[in-house]
């Protein structure tokens, strides 16, 4: 669209079904979240994770919607894991958060770092965290479902 300017950063959070470590091999799930990402016209700013779950910060384009973006990765990625490891499959649902432009390099380390983290945390409770800290309302009963 002619004179439309967009920077809509968003931090997207998804996990494998029932937070298993189906994720094999992350670094090549990444890789290939990052092709869905080209293919689908959204820049990917990083993409990360642990083999129970996965964390992106994207740039989503304004003529296309988050959710139908998070579908394209989710399903897409999918149907590639189920070739190697035919229970893969990821949770229903997905948790975004938008991100500033002088947030982008804090996100982006915080992606990077997950290993280094997640020896400190769940993801249950980096999860509960985020939506604390963005303001998101939840029940806790249905969070983890």
């Amino acid at each position: 669209m002619p004179h439309t300017y967009n920077q809509m950063i968003v931090h997207v959070v998804f996990s494998t079904k029932e937070r298993r470590p189906l994720i094999k091999e992350p670094k090549k799930m990444w890789a290939y979240m990052a092709g869905i990402c080209r293919n689908i016209h959204v820049e990917s700013l990083a993409i990360g994770g642990m083999p129970d779950h996965t964390h992106l910060l994207i740039n989503i384009p304004t003529d296309v919607a988050m959710a139908k973006v998070v579908n394209q990765l989710k399903s897409n990625s999918s149907k590639w894991a189920k070739a190697g490891n035919p229970l893969f499959a990821w949770q229903q649902g997905f948790a975004a958060f938008s991100v500033s432009a002088s947030n982008v390099g804090a996100v982006k380390d915080y992606i990077r770092t997950q290993e280094e983290h997640h020896r400190k945390r769940s993801f249950e409770g980096e999860f509960l965290a985020l939506l604390r800290k963005h303001g998101v309302p939840y029940d806790l009963k249905f969070v983890f479902g």
